[in-house]
Formats: structure tokens, C-alpha cells, sequence
């Protein structure tokens, strides 16, 4: 079931669950968060950063656009991190049901106007938008891009940012950084924004940096008002070890000897956000 981030997120917000967004870069990816989300019966977003749209190519939205349709559960496919308007207009394109525009390092009225003609541009033809306030930070060079320091989303420029754009969710920066953290560095996820935020705002928040951060912090968020998590690094660690277990075999070259386990693998982590964030049996709310 193939629907818009608005759509989709409206369920979350009112029954207070987080929806995942897994970042997808691969058919496998896809092929294995479809089939958690369908096992857990829970609703999921198929997010897909700019990057990753230049190495599968537009024409892999084809094929998530059909496993969407296909599915008995609900699907959102999500640019991630869109920085201009050209990327914008390509996934819009491409078949995207939902945008983000990050212009969070811009000052705020500059972040403003451009969101602002993006949720204008975007919803003439359905598609949801997500924008951003304060910075995400950055664990190291295989995790999406981030700032070296973390700045904390200001709760008064929230209600401002909500109704200059009329944006349909935000993601707030309250103290996660992408990637897999270190063992020096950890997260400090400040429960007192998210809930002055929720306050002041009626619309789905979103958490960017979802990997390796304390379950029971995630857990709380979300009671707090946190409805979308992004998950990419978690997953594709899962993927990836396991490949690396499954090529010390010299002898095997067939994708489908290769890569099964390697779902496996990562599916066992896409479930278990996917209860830590109580959306499991969400998907009969649809």
C-alpha cells in the first residue's frame, strides 16, 4: 500500500508509535525491510538519501514503487536529506511520496523560504514534506553527512518554522549524530526538548541518527511524541558483517548463495526496531 508521509505519519501521531524509516541503497535492503515489515504487520518508510539515489539510480524507484504496491502493509518511499531543488524536483520525478528539505545550516528565515516553496511545489502533486531545525551530528565518513558539532533545535523557532512552512512533519536535532557511535562518544538525546516541542506543536517529529543510541532512550521518545526514526547505519552493519562471514567461503559467486544470510542478518535488526518503536500490528490502523 503505496501512500504519502502525511498519510502515513497521521496514524503514528495519533496512536503514538514511531514509524521506521530504513535507509534502503540496495535490492537486498529492500527486499529484506519489506519483508520484516510484513512480518511484524508494522508500516514503514523506504527512505533513500541522494547519495544512495546516484549509486542504485532513479530506476530502482520503479521496483520500490511496485514492492509498495504489492505489499499488505503501508509504505512511504522518502528522499532523505534533500539539499537542493534539483534534487527535490528528481524525486519528485522518480515517484517519491515524500521529500525532505534540509536547510538546517542556513539561517532560519533562509531555511524558511525554501521549505516553504518546496511544501508548495510538492503538494500540488501529493507528495509530503519534511524539513529540519537544529544539526544532526556525524559519527565518521561511512555515516551520512552531519556537522562536527551538534546544535540543539530552539523550541521558540518550532512554532515559527511549523507555520511559515507548513511542513508536514520536522526533524529536530536533540542530540544524535548519524552513524554508529564509538565507544568515546555517546548520544545525549535531551527528553526535555522533545516534549516542550510536542507541546508546541501538532505535527509528527522526527528523530534522525536512530542507530546504536540506548533502547530505552528511543522507548521514551517515542512516548514523548517522537513518530518517525531513521534507521541506516544498524541495519546495513547487520548486512554487511554477515557478508563478510559469508565471503570467507572462496568458492562462492552466486548472489543467491551470498546474500540470503546476509538478509537474514539485517532483518533481525529491522524487526527488533520495529517492536522497540511499538509499531508492530500498527499496519490493521490503515
Amino acid at each position: 500500500m503505496l501512500m504519502n508521509m502525511k498519510n502515513l505519519l497521521a496514524v503514528a501521531h495519533k496512536n503514538h508509535f514511531a514509524v521506521p524509516a530504513f535507509n534502503i541503497s540496495s535490492n537486498m535492503l529492500l527486499s529484506g525491510v519489506i519483508q520484516a515489515s510484513e512480518e511484524k504487520s508494522a508500516p514503514v518508510i523506504l527512505a533513500i538519501h541522494p547519495d544512495e539515489l546516484s549509486f542504485v539510480r532513479p530506476s530502482f524507484i520503479k521496483a520500490a514503487i511496485d514492492e509498495a504496491i504489492n505489499t499488505s502493509v503501508p509504505v512511504c518511499i522518502h528522499l532523505d536529506h534533500g539539499s537542493s531543488m534539483a534534487q527535490i524536483m528528481q524525486a519528485i520525478q522518480c515517484g517519491f511520496t515524500s521529500v525532505m528539505m534540509d536547510a538546517s545550516t542556513l539561517p532560519l528565515e533562509e531555511n524558511i523560504a525554501i521549505c516553504k516553496k518546496v511544501v508548495e511545489l510538492a503538494h500540488a502533486v501529493d507528495v509530503s514534506v519534511e524539513g529540519e531545525l537544529g544539526t544532526i551530528g556525524t559519527t565518521g565518513p561511512e555515516a551520512e553527512a552531519g556537522t562536527e558539532e551538534i546544535i540543539y533545535v530552539n523550541p521558540d523557532d518550532v512554532v515559527t518554522f511549523v507555520e511559515g512552512t507548513g511542513v508536514d512533519t520536522l526533524a529536530v536535532a536533540v542530540g544524535t549524530a548519524h552513524g554508529i557511535y564509538p565507544k568515546d562518544k555517546k548520544p545525549e538525546l535531551r527528553m526535555d526538548l522533545i516534549q516542550e516541542i510536542a507541546s508546541r506543536v501538532d505535527i509528527p517529529l522526527v528523530l534522525h541518527g536512530g542507530s546504536a543510541n540506548p533502547e530505552e532512550e528511543i522507548v521514551k521518545a517515542v512516548k514523548l511524541g517522537i513518530n518517525k526514526i531513521n534507521i541506516s547505519s544498524d541495519i546495513k552493519d547487520a548486512f554487511y558483517q554477515k557478508c563478510r562471514e559469508v565471503l570467507a567461503n572462496p568458492t562462492l559467486r552466486e548472489p543467491n548463495s551470498i546474500y540470503p544470510a546476509c538478509i537474514d542478518a539485517m532483518m533481525t535488526v529491522a524487526r527488533h526496531k520495529i517492536d522497540l518503536f511499538n509499531a508492530t500490528g500498527k499496519a490493521s490502523l490503515y
